[in-house]
């Protein structure tokens, strides 16, 4: 790939934790190297909800946070040094969030969202007023404006907020599948598009490939600009050594019939969605390689445990490598 004069456009598909994590350590890496970029995130808003008239988006709270350096670190999300003197006088009223405990600085965020919107900000507006507090190194977008919430829908038939299932629950029952509500008529936020078709580089990292990445995806109007642009789309894969990274994501794996393996991850996402021309793998599954070079899918091994910041560093600065070396080769296809 030829460099361009200008600061590269970077578009990241992002989920919460992991995702947020893999930016920081994007960023950390544009920074070591000299690089100058434009990084633009877009996030899974899949797990947004309302509880007792908040409207809680998960994912894009996690990266503001993060990218913020405002994040409680040890568990990967909500704020550091926080408190929560309102859920505990909430506790003796019988009311609050049993299962999802909110800190008084979260709360504060959530509060604010609600009342951008309930005064007819759209959620992008709202996104991009509150990331302007924190003057962040990205550009922060929501996959979409419309409400789009990922539902369980479990052996009974019955359907719970993929929150509660994960959270509450911790997916103890086997889902029969996911339903993302209101996905249909929703559309992709102002400027995901033309950020996406106008990149240099997509990055995919390991965020859940089927309720973060794959509800991105699933947004009309996105998939369609992944298969357009003239960029070279990379993911890392959120598995190593057949388990997740973080959380649940086999379970989920399971509900679509997907086996939990690096190489799995990678053809679905490309059957799926119609795009995956780079995946990094760690060590451990270097054995995919030759299967996903195999299936038109140009992969890497490496160490992907995102340990520290040099660790993720290193991560970010192989996918954005591989991306360089699969652009020549695009533009020539195209």
């Amino acid at each position: 790939m030829t460099r361009p004069s200008r600061p590269l456009r970077l578009v990241v598909l992002s989920g919460g934790v992991g995702g947020a994590r893999f930016t920081r350590g994007l960023l950390a890496h544009l920074d070591r190297t000299g690089l100058e970029a434009d990084v633009t995130v877009v996030a899974n808003t899949g797990d947004d909800m309302t509880l007792h008239g908040l409207r809680i988006c998960p994912d894009l709270d996690t990266l503001m946070y993060t990218l913020a350096g405002v994040v409680h670190e040890e568990q990967g999300w909500g704020r550091r040094d926080e408190t929560r003197r309102v859920a505990d006088e909430l506790a003796p009223y019988g009311v609050g969030w049993e299962w999802f405990t909110l800190g008084d600085r979260d709360i504060a965020t959530h509060l604010a969202r609600t009342s951008l919107l309930a005064a007819g900000a759209t959620l992008s507006e709202a996104t991009a007023r509150l990331s302007a507090r924190w003057d962040l190194p990205v550009t922060l977008r929501p996959m979409a404006d419309e409400p789009v919430e990922t539902h369980v829908e479990l052996a009974d038939g019955s359907l719970l907020h993929f929150e509660e299932w994960w959270v509450r629950t911790r997916a103890a029952e086997v889902p029969r599948r996911f339903v993302q509500v209101g996905v249909d008529e929703a559309s992709a936020a102002p400027g995901v598009v033309e950020a996406i078709t106008g990149a240099d580089a997509v990055i995919v990292p390991p965020s859940n490939p089927v309720v973060s990445v794959g509800t991105i995806l699933g947004v009309p109007g996105i998939a369609e600009a992944l298969s357009a642009t003239a960029a070279p789309v990379v993911g890392v894969s959120p598995l190593i050594g057949g388990a997740p990274v973080r959380g649940m994501a086999d379970a989920c794996l399971a509900a679509i019939g997907v086996a939990a393996t690096a190489e799995a991850v990678a053809v679905d996402l490309r059957a799926r969605h119609g795009r995956l021309d780079g995946w990094l793998v760690d060590d451990a599954d270097a054995a995919a390689v030759a299967g996903l070079r195999e299936a038109g899918i140009e992969a890497l091994a490496r160490p992907l445990w995102m340990t520290d910041l040099d660790a993720t560093a290193a991560i970010a600065g192989a996918a954005l490598g591989l991306a360089f070396e699969l652009a020549a080769g695009l533009s020539q296809r195209g």
